[in-house]
């Protein structure tokens, strides 16, 4: 099993996909799980469904809510997360909200999904001044803690997440919730540059990535991308999954054209 470290190493830009776990049921997300992996992610992103999902647009809202009324449970995510696992071994991370963590029990979760290969977590609610206790239980079970940074962060915030994230910084690329765009901000770059200018870690942009074009511009500033609305979108248009072959190895083939427009 690859850990996160390994994805960028010799300048490789990461392709991250999410998916909603038991979305559109618990029995297509490992298959899923496999054309993304087949087609050119290097990191899945296994989102667990909340009935809360504050950061998510309309789109994951949804998928988040279908799931949800399946009858997908943090438990039913941990069993599906073992069962991709089984076939594929690029690095699998939760997506998750602090409240269903907090519920199953922090040292419990982290043992639990270290038993199922997931190797890190991304929590959208939890700030690192309010981490230090979930991020001295992932240390202790080899997982890493994921933090989120978005383009209004303070200096002072920069420099925690900087401090306290593991494996990756996961940078918002605007302020609001996810979601296909047309375009992306004008001011990402600056964005990106003033977290370089204080962290170590590789840089991921994710909310909005929804073209081969905005991987290509993230691809020539940042370490990579995280696409999750335009993956559910394609996954509700077509039950092949033919376009979200297309679609994903489009965004591969970007990423390796190493950010030449």
């Amino acid at each position: 099993m690859k850990n996160i470290a390994s994805v960028f190493k010799q300048n490789h830009k990461a392709l991250i996909g999410y998916i909603t776990a038991g979305y559109p049921d618990i029995a297509a997300t490992p298959k899923i799980a496999a054309v993304l992996a087949e087609n050119g992610c290097d990191i899945i992103e296994l989102g667990i469904p909340f009935s809360d999902p504050l950061a998510d647009g309309a789109t994951i809202q949804k998928s988040s809510h279908q799931a949800l009324l399946k009858g997908t449970t943090p438990k039913a995510c941990l069993e599906t997360a073992a069962t991709i696992r089984k076939s594929i071994d690029i690095p699998l991370v939760f997506m998750t909200y602090y409240n269903p963590v907090l519920n199953y029990g922090l040292e419990a979760f982290c043992r639990d999904c270290t038993r199922a290969g997931i190797i890190a977590l991304i929590v959208p609610d939890l700030p690192p001044e309010e981490g230090i206790e979930l991020g001295e239980i992932t240390d202790k079970h080899g997982m890493d803690l994921i933090y989120l940074l978005a383009p209004n962060s303070t200096p002072e915030r920069i420099k925690a997440v900087a401090e306290k994230s593991r494996g990756f910084i996961y940078l918002v690329s605007l302020t609001g919730v996810t979601g296909a765009r047309d375009s992306l901000p004008p001011e990402l770059e600056d964005f990106i540059k003033r977290v370089r200018a204080r962290a170590r870690l590789p840089l991921c942009v994710g909310f909005g990535i929804s073209t081969p074009e905005h991987a290509r511009r993230i691809g020539s500033i940042a370490d990579g991308v995280i696409v999750g609305s335009r993956i559910i979108d394609l996954i509700d248009e077509d039950s092949t999954f033919s376009s979200l072959k297309s679609f994903v190895s489009g965004l591969r083939n970007a990423l390796d054209s190493n950010g030449k427009i």
